[in-house]
């Protein structure tokens, strides 16, 4: 007999948010904390949602991160990124699994970013996707994601990032989500940054999601957030140890499904470019 999903599983699964589907996961814990943002990343982080910031990474980094949605469910995203900065560009390669035992997702991508100006990044990836359903078996396609970063004025940046621009079929009768984000950081002070950013589903209502993130001490970093279309919450902390160890932990909360935890932790390595 064919296993078969729970009304409640899919019912998670419909509102699980950022990786269902092929659709872009979170920006690491950091993000998380942070209501989602992450357009204006410029770490190891960045290749989750704006491969365009990789350009800045100075250090060959790599970093891993795993989330529960909503804690009691058995939905869970796991992802690790390595980015190697080099004298013509930075590469990076994600890894990435988000789903359940009777459904699940599997994306590798491969990214190459660049600065094309002193305030002007560009960054692309290519995309494989590969869906899995208990019984049914898998099925696996390309896709391509690119985007860019702007520093408008010195304590103003912009970022800009299109996923999957063509309509690329995931499976029979599922397609990829076409998503269109274009969000601003403002550094309100070197301790403080202010994050606003808009997501278009082009199935889907706008989402708008904002973070804060501000550094409290020098090894200690203190985020709040929000988001629409779900409404979330969220809080977190990142702690950033001597021996190049950075440990971020994030919480979201949803007023009907609860709690979503999350941690990540980031590894830089004494690579210069």
């Amino acid at each position: 007999m064919k296993t078969t999903l729970t009304p409640l599983l899919l019912f998670f699964l419909m509102y699980a948010g950022h990786a269902q589907n092929g659709a872009p996961n979170l920006a690491g814990a950091r993000g998380a904390g942070m209501g989602g943002t992450g357009l204006n990343f410029h770490d190891v982080n960045a290749a989750l949602l704006n491969q365009a910031g990789l350009a800045k990474v100075k250090s060959t980094s790599a970093t891993v991160f795993a989330e529960r949605r909503f804690l009691n469910s058995p939905i869970q995203s796991l992802a690790g990124v390595v980015a190697y900065p080099t004298d013509f560009g930075t590469f990076g390669l994600t890894l990435q699994s988000f789903g359940i035992a009777e459904f699940n997702e599997q994306k590798v991508g491969l990214a190459y970013s660049r600065n094309l100006f002193d305030n002007f990044r560009l960054g692309i990836q290519f995309d494989f996707f590969n869906t899995q359903i208990q019984d049914y078996g898998s099925k696996g396609t390309f896709t391509f994601e690119i985007g860019l970063q702007m520093d408008l004025l010195p304590d103003l940046q912009l970022g800009l990032h299109a996923y999957s621009p063509m309509q690329i079929e995931l499976i029979e009768g599922e397609t990829i989500p076409t998503i269109y984000s274009a969000g601003i950081a403002y550094l309100a002070s070197e301790k403080v940054t202010v994050n606003a950013e808009l997501v278009k589903d082009i199935d889907y209502p706008v989402r708008f999601r904002s973070g804060v993130e501000y550094q409290m001490l020098d090894q200690f970093y203190f985020r709040v957030g929000m988001a629409t279309a779900p409404t979330l919450v969220t809080l977190g902390i990142g702690v950033v140890l001597e021996n190049g160890l950075t440990v971020d932990v994030a919480s979201s909360y949803h007023q009907f499904l609860g709690i979503s935890p999350s941690i990540g932790m980031t590894y830089n390595f004494n690579h210069s470019k």
